[in-house]
């Protein structure tokens, strides 16, 4: 899952926004800073989709002038499922029920910051009617 995001220079930084994620916004020193930076703010941004119970945009298709962030497989697999669980209305605790875990291990489960291993989300997911899906390219 890579998401497009416009860098320009302002003032002396390079200025990062999201294209699909207006709340990750940061800047760097550098190009390098600026993705490393990138990437955080994305991240962070997740925070507000979480915990508001709204689904995550899916990255739009990239234009020549904008660089792709890529997201670790781990936080691109719980970022499908929280959209699952959003457009099937299910609840921590329903997910939960349906796996026959403790609720907070679901909470664990959708928070980007904990080390899921991905055959646990592949698993969420499959409880949901749905099957997580790796290629490569």
């Amino acid at each position: 899952m890579r998401y497009p995001a416009r860098f320009s220079r302002s003032d002396g930084v390079i200025v990062v926004k999201f294209l699909d994620i207006p709340e990750a916004i940061t800047q760097g020193d550098d190009a390098g800073d600026a993705r490393r930076q990138a990437l955080d703010a994305f991240e962070t941004a997740l925070d507000f989709y979480f915990e508001d119970g709204r689904a995550i945009p899916l990255p739009s298709p990239a234009k020549p002038s904008h660089k792709l962030i890529e997201l670790p497989p781990s936080v691109a697999a719980k970022i499908l499922l929280h959209n699952e669980m959003v457009r099937q209305q299910v609840r921590p605790v329903d997910l939960a029920n349906r796996l026959g875990i403790p609720r907070q291990e679901v909470n664990r489960m959708l928070d980007w910051r904990h080390n899921t291993k991905i055959d646990t989300t592949a698993k969420a997911l499959s409880a949901l009617g749905k099957r997580l899906e790796l290629r490569v390219a």
